[in-house]
């Protein structure tokens, strides 16, 4: 039922493409951090490489754990069609938010309110059945975070909210709430 491969095929790059929400686990030694992302914040960039836009949370998790070395996993699975799971194994590069060429990755995504990229390394991608994921439609996706960013951005509170709560890669200065 599942198999391993050293990088994406384009069966892998059609079906994540297709993909309504992935979810993104990290660790760099203690918990894990497991969150699911939704919007289209997700580009294949080369057969071992993707980038995503990592909008702002309660946590910057994925970050810290890119910057220790960590490890992290991005999962996609189909709901809605043929069953299946792709896992991408990766090691996570933190990018300024401001690098244009990532920018133009995502020409209809509303920046505001985006911590970061963080660009994945894949060294495996990994198949399996998903015969047992239930099958869901997609109504629509949220716009809640990108509607308090959009408010906060017009009430001049983004960038110091920013500042405040997700400051740029630096372990010492990773702020949790729990």
């Amino acid at each position: 039922m599942g198999s391993q491969h050293g990088s994406l095929n384009e069966t892998d790059k059609a079906f994540i493409a297709e993909q309504k929400i992935f979810f993104i686990a990290s660790s760099s030694g203690k918990e894990v951090n497991l969150s699911p992302r939704g919007y289209d914040c997700f580009r294949v960039t080369g057969d071992n490489e993707a980038v995503f836009l990592d909008y702002a949370g309660s946590g910057n998790r994925t970050a810290r754990d890119s910057d220790a070395d960590g490890e992290i996993t991005v999962m996609f699975c189909s709901f809605d069609s043929a069953p299946m799971i792709v896992r991408l194994f990766c090691k996570g590069e933190v990018i300024d938010k401001e690098a244009k060429e990532l920018q133009e990755l995502f020409p209809f995504s509303d920046l505001r309110g985006i911590r970061q990229f963080i660009k994945l390394h894949i060294y495996c991608v990994e198949h399996s059945c998903g015969m047992s994921v239930p099958r869901y439609d997609f109504i629509d996706e949220r716009r809640d975070l990108k509607e308090w960013c959009r408010d906060e951005d017009r009430a001049g509170r983004l960038d110091e909210y920013m500042q405040r709560r997700h400051t740029p890669p630096n372990l010492n200065k990773y702020k949790f709430s729990i």
